[in-house]
């Protein structure tokens, strides 16, 4: 695909994800990248690292996704829409449960309004392992997320708006996750661990963007894309981080799971493989999509299940250390300094 002539726009584009990929984007400009967050501070620091003069592609919206009329403005123009804004803490959402309610479904439904009405011709929706069997608010959102993005190739009619959404595990240094919060408490001599048999799938803030931005361009419609990915256990990642530090067994907190799943048994039925990725096709819900997909795609068995226990690779503590290294590239300055987590 290219870029040079496009107009894109970021959802939650001043997060961990969002400022990666702008970062990864203008290394070949398309014609406009957008940058649509609530975050005021956050935007004018992104300006400051990317000023006009060096960088003219970029445009900045103030903005929330509940807000319909707001999206209907800034999706003027736009060809390319990658939705990454989201209310993403667990226990928030379960103490504030209408407001990720709020954000999370009725956004989307929102942005799939204003993108479809707008002549927008692609939207990519990240998704979570999260959404898969949900146990929590923040999931069973996510999941009805991704059914309203899916259903939308039903309603585009003749404007030819195409949705797909990206599931992955994981990803290294966002905000939130352990790996800071591990590097955080090294120096403490003791790490928090929930359980030591829990697993999980990772991948960096880079290989996330990466995946998106092929997934833009393999997209038909109504596909829900699977990256494959290597799985490694709580405990290793915390000898790995922090070799001296002791270990504190505090338990599973609530809404957490032991393992991740990222396509399970029902949906194996209309996954298809690729050599280094998955798609859950939308089968009937979609009508006119057809089962072949793209060629060397191979249907997986009935009984299959990707998970984070069950998966086939698994990441090293030198792999988890060297891919940390390699992504140390991103502007987000409230990310932990990977560098020492070699030391």
């Amino acid at each position: 695909m290219d870029w040079k002539d496009l107009s894109i726009l970021i959802t939650g584009g001043t997060g961990s994800f969002g400022k990666k990929f702008i970062e990864k984007v203008l290394k070949n400009p398309p014609r406009r990248l957008i940058i649509f967050s609530r975050d005021e501070v956050k935007q004018l620091q992104i300006h400051q690292r990317y000023p006009d003069a060096k960088y003219p592609a970029l445009r900045y919206f103030i903005g929330d996704i509940r807000d319909k009329e707001r999206l209907y403005r800034a999706f003027q123009g736009v060809d390319i829409v990658v939705h990454a804004a989201a209310l993403k803490q667990v226990p928030t959402a379960e103490y504030n449960p209408l407001e990720v309610i709020k954000t999370n479904v009725l956004g989307v439904a929102n942005l799939i309004d204003a993108a479809i009405d707008c002549g927008v011709k692609k939207v990519i929706a990240l998704s979570t392992d999260k959404a898969v069997k949900p146990i929590n608010l923040y999931g069973a959102t996510k999941l009805c997320a991704d059914k309203l993005i899916v259903s939308a190739m039903n309603y585009a009619g003749p404007k030819n708006c195409k949705f797909c959404a990206v599931r992955y595990g994981n990803v290294m240094g966002s905000r939130g996750s352990v790996i800071p919060l591990f590097l955080e408490h090294r120096d403490n001599g003791v790490l928090p661990i929930t359980d030591r048999r829990m697993t999980r799938f990772w991948l960096t803030l880079g290989q996330a963007v990466d995946f998106v931005l092929r997934c833009a361009e393999l997209m038909r419609g109504g596909e829900i894309f699977i990256p494959k990915l290597k799985s490694m256990r709580i405990i290793d990642l915390a000898k790995a981080l922090a070799p001296k530090c002791r270990h504190e067994i505090i338990g599973i907190r609530p809404g957490e799971k032991l393992h991740e799943v990222l396509i399970t048994e029902d949906e194996a039925r209309r996954t298809l493989e690729f050599p280094d990725f998955f798609v859950v096709q939308p089968g009937p819900i979609v009508p006119g999509w057809s089962n072949g997909y793209l060629m060397g795609g191979v249907p997986v068995g009935e009984d299959f299940v990707y998970s984070s226990e069950a998966n086939g690779s698994w990441m090293t503590p030198r792999e988890l250390l060297l891919s940390l290294e390699e992504d140390d590239q991103t502007p987000d300055a409230e990310l932990y300094p990977l560098r020492t987590a070699m030391a």
